[in-house]
């Protein structure tokens, strides 16, 4: 059943709209006289569930856990009759990505909401929740700066962003009837997602599947390492692989870099089978979506 990822700074109200959310769900599928709509449930996953201290986002390991730590939970609950609220790490548009890949291997669709609380409100609400002992919540103020300086506001017209729905800090609401529409539907049959041939799930039927997702994905961080060293000084380029192209950065990318993200892309298709011709195209675009 859907995912809906609930997106915003630090101390925005991510909790607080999910809860909103999660309630709304209830009551429609309380009120419902649908079989198929009554035996849906609602399932929220955030750093509280997930019993995660704020200061995993203080290193790099210890946040590249806590991803994981979301990511498997979502892949777990992400069913037929199950909704899934997320409202953790979902401030970097890569793994907004990957969430949506999973939401499509499953043929369920997924939304994003959009937190638009400002930043200075942001920043008052973390330090009232810092000076209050009986309330659980707010970042330490180094954390809760590097969350914000780090954060990738959505975008509805990239496709793992849309349905994009923005909810204002003075609002009472989300837009609760609208995602319900959108992610249930409004003629009382369960939405369902046909999923690409990026995220299709099949049984890898080529003994050399794996072989080839490897030497692929090789090929493509050797093009990009070579062109670099190739063009030392220029920001950014294009790194023409084949029929597509990798849009680098400003900044220079490190081959451990190219590495762990070729390792998360590996990850996500190991089971998939992606067909051979897809391999090539799939990874230049999640290349490009990395690197934002």
């Amino acid at each position: 059943m859907p995912l809906i990822l609930v997106s915003g700074y630090p101390s925005s109200g991510k909790t607080f709209r999910s809860n909103q959310l999660l309630e709304f769900f209830n009551s429609k599928i309380n009120a419902a006289t649908e079989p198929h709509i009554r035996r849906l449930s609602v399932t929220h996953i955030n750093d509280q569930t997930l019993n995660l201290n704020r200061d995993v986002y203080r290193e790099a390991r210890s946040e590249k856990d806590a991803r994981a730590a979301e990511y498997s939970a979502v892949k777990r609950d992400l069913g037929r009759d199950t909704i899934v609220i997320a409202d953790g790490l979902n401030y970097i548009k890569g793994f907004r990505y990957q969430l949506y890949c999973e939401a499509r291997a499953v043929q369920t669709p997924s939304c994003v909401v959009h937190i638009g609380t400002p930043i200075d409100k942001c920043k008052e609400i973390n330090l009232d929740l810092l000076n209050d002992p009986e309330r659980n919540g707010g970042y330490p103020i180094d954390i809760f700066d590097n969350l914000v300086y780090r954060y990738e506001e959505p975008n509805g017209m990239t496709r793992w962003d849309s349905p994009l729905f923005t909810v204002p800090f003075d609002d009472a609401m989300p837009p609760c009837d609208d995602i319900w529409n959108a992610m249930i539907g409004t003629e009382g049959e369960l939405k369902k997602v046909k999923p690409n041939l990026a995220t299709v799930m099949k049984p890898a039927a080529e003994s050399d599947y794996l072989y080839d997702l490897d030497k692929t994905t090789q090929e493509i961080v050797n093009a990009v390492i070579a062109w670099q060293k190739d063009h030392i000084g220029e920001l950014g380029g294009q790194v023409v692989v084949g029929d597509k192209a990798v849009e680098l950065p400003a900044s220079p990318v490190t081959l451990p870099q190219l590495q762990r993200i070729r390792r998360q892309f590996i990850s996500m298709n190991r089971q998939h089978s992606l067909a051979k011709p897809r391999i090539h195209g799939s990874f230049i675009e999640y290349l490009n979506t990395s690197f934002g």
